[in-house]
């Protein structure tokens, strides 16, 4: 697991255009999983492009932080 914030930027800078799957904390022992594709990166927050079949908006932003304090874990399709 990466360890600083540049560090996280620079693996996802990678893998943009690459389908993923988002685990984020939705609560008190509740997680929700999206499917997408990485879309693009910021300095602080990354873009992931949602699967339509599954999700009611196209798409949602997170932070380098979450990824950092565990908030949410993101899987690439291999």
């Amino acid at each position: 697991m990466p360890t600083s914030l540049a560090n996280i930027k620079n693996k996802l800078d990678g893998r943009i255009g690459e389908k993923l799957m988002v685990i984020a904390q939705a609560g008190r022992k509740k997680t929700t999983e999206r499917h997408g594709i990485l879309r693009e990166t910021y300095p602080a927050v990354f873009v992931v492009d949602l699967d339509q079949n599954e999700n009611s908006f196209e798409r949602v932003s997170y932070s380098y932080t979450d990824i950092l304090t565990k908030n949410i874990e993101v899987d690439f399709d291999e």
